[in-house]
């Protein structure tokens, strides 16, 4: 936001959508205690796993949709027992250009997850053919594999459910998962075929 407006300032490589309805938002200003640096950064790991969008200093939003709800109550109570205070609102975009704002920085925090999630599948991939290149066909090690992909998924999983504006990267996020997915799959069955007597 513009430190001396009321009106949004944009930033200049955000990607924007026009909203076809109002969408809501729970607005949430808080205040921590100035003496320890562990609750802020308790505050900022909550503020990152939940994916809230963190408009300014110590003020964060989230889309007003029954899929944040709880993220919301865990939020007021890790500030509350850092002994902070915090205050939630409802809150509507004034204008066009104020939704607009809000949904672009949303969709912009997306991305920048799909893009992220992307480049752990390209790791993934590259794991995969040090495997094969190496010829390491463990059982302990298709365990690790397997339990890398399970994150994989299930980061991919939060990443899809908050994004309620059509973030760009979904499809590419998804068809790196399914790529990641694919390797497993021959990986496991040259485990197989290498373990079984």
């Amino acid at each position: 936001m513009c430190p001396t407006c009321a009106y949004a300032s944009f930033p200049d490589n955000a990607t924007y959508i026009t909203l076809t309805r109002n969408v809501g938002w729970l607005v949430l200003t808080y205040r921590l205690p100035g003496s320890t640096s562990s609750a802020r950064v308790a505050v900022w790991r909550e503020v990152r796993r939940s994916g809230a969008l963190h408009v300014q200093r110590s003020v964060v939003a989230f889309p007003e949709h029954a899929a944040f709800r709880r993220a919301v109550e865990r939020f007021r109570v890790l500030v509350a027992e850092a002994g902070g205070e915090t205050l939630a609102l409802r809150a509507e975009p004034l204008g066009e250009l104020d939704a607009a704002w809000l949904t672009g920085a949303w969709n912009e925090a997306r991305a920048a997850e799909y893009t992220e999630l992307r480049a752990e599948c390209g790791k993934f991939l590259a794991e995969i053919e040090h495997e094969f290149t190496t010829e390491k066909f463990t059982l302990a090690e298709l365990e690790e594999e397997e339990a890398e992909l399970d994150k994989l998924q299930r980061w991919h999983e939060r990443i899809a459910a908050r994004d309620l504006h059509e973030a760009p990267g979904a499809d590419e996020a998804s068809e790196a998962l399914k790529e990641a997915e694919e390797a497993l799959e021959r990986y496991s069955r040259a485990v197989f075929e290498r373990t079984q007597l």
